[in-house]
């Protein structure tokens, strides 16, 4: 079975492992931590980072770290891995869902600034929803597979009504926005996450990024269980949400190779989009202009009226030993967010089950992807 992305360990990964084993630095302490930290702000263009146990706890602490707490609403788009909404969950405030745009797959800019002109009002400085008196704490637009926003756009709405702009860029190591890093648009935070199929893997973990030293200090504080010096004292309730020496050093050796495995991601993207070229009825995936996208996903997706070949095409690449898997259910659909605050969902409704997110790894064989081209037009030659 051909994956849909699984990690390049073709690095330093076994030589750093080695000498956290070497040192006996395993656990939270140790020179890889630092080094790895480091190493995300730089790419990230954000002067401050903290690494943690999961992208989950890194919008968790976050969020947290940034004033959102209990019963707050956060904005977040519908089309999403459902660890957005479960991050806002953990830190006691609740999903506000939005649609997608079609032409970018991510947060609707101007359906968020509609909603808020029609449905809240600021009292006293901050920003609550009209009918549930809640207050709107953040707005959490998610990077896409890879694919930037308007990070400056986005602020300027923020700041109009005095929210937090947390970015869930999880999948979003190394994107840039006209040549420059997404870290110096004037996000509050940035979040990635380093799971085994992310483009940079720690085989876990995760990072909070920003230009506020503060909020990555505070962050860092909650997730050391909120412990005060060398002795054991505590000064709130913490969590134990941090990365391990043995994952920054996976890590590290990761982010050495980052300019090839981007330029691998993009390559594979583009012979995805050729091939999509090549049929009316498929798209392939979103690319704004002057955003660059990492592409830790890509593929293509059905344009046509046929409600059962999205299905079809799936079946047809399992059984040619291809995973081919449903992408994510939006969150609207799961059961623990069905009674959220959203919009109506025309897009996301339509959408998200005709995309096809094919084999991507960055050490995909030249062989192994004329094979995925090869049973793809074996199908949709039949559909023309």
């Amino acid at each position: 079975m051909i994956p849909t992305a699984v990690p390049n360990l073709s690095g330093n990964e076994a030589k750093y492992l080695q000498e956290c084993i070497t040192s006996t630095f395993v656990s939270t302490a140790g020179p890889f931590v630092s080094r790895f930290e480091a190493a995300l702000s730089e790419v990230s263009g954000a002067g401050h980072a903290a690494a943690l146990s999961s992208g989950t706890s890194a919008l968790h602490l976050a969020l947290t770290a940034s004033g959102v707490g209990a019963d707050d609403l956060v904005i977040v788009p519908a089309l999403t891995f459902i660890a957005s909404a479960n991050a806002i969950s953990h830190a006691r405030a609740q999903p506000w869902l939005f649609d997608v745009t079609v032409d970018s797959w991510t947060l609707d800019l101007a359906l968020c600034a509609q909603h808020l002109e029609q449905e809240t009002q600021m009292r006293n400085g901050n920003c609550y929803h009209c009918e549930s008196g809640r207050r709107v704490a953040a707005l959490m637009p998610v990077l896409i597979m890879g694919n930037s926003v308007d990070i400056s756009a986005f602020r300027l709405l923020a700041d109009r009504y005095n929210l937090k702009l947390i970015i869930d860029s999880a999948a979003a190591i190394g994107a840039t926005i006209g040549s420059q890093p997404v870290g110096q648009f004037g996000a509050d935070a940035l979040c990635f996450s380093f799971n085994g199929n992310k483009t940079v893997t720690c085989g876990g973990g995760g990072a909070i990024v920003s230009e506020n030293k503060l909020i990555v200090e505070r962050a860092a504080h909650l997730a050391s269980t909120a412990r005060t010096g060398r002795d054991y004292d505590h000064d709130e309730v913490g969590y134990n949400l941090r990365i391990t020496n043995l994952e920054a050093a996976v890590g590290l050796a990761q982010m050495e190779q980052l300019p090839n495995f981007l330029s691998a991601k993009h390559k594979i993207a583009k012979t995805y989009a050729d091939f999509a070229d090549r049929y009316e009825i498929l798209g392939s995936f979103p690319q704004a202009r002057s955003i660059d996208s990492t592409h830790w996903f890509s593929g293509f997706w059905y344009r046509g009226g046929d409600a059962t070949c999205a299905l079809r095409f799936r079946t047809h690449c399992q059984d040619a030993g291809i995973d081919l898997r449903s992408f994510w259910k939006p969150l609207h659909l799961q059961r623990p967010y069905a009674e959220c605050l959203r919009t109506a969902m025309p897009i996301t409704d339509d959408l998200w089950q005709r995309i096809f997110a094919m084999p991507c790894s960055t050490h995909l064989s030249n062989h192994d992807l004329g094979y995925v081209l090869e049973v793809a037009t074996g199908f949709w030659d039949q559909q023309a």
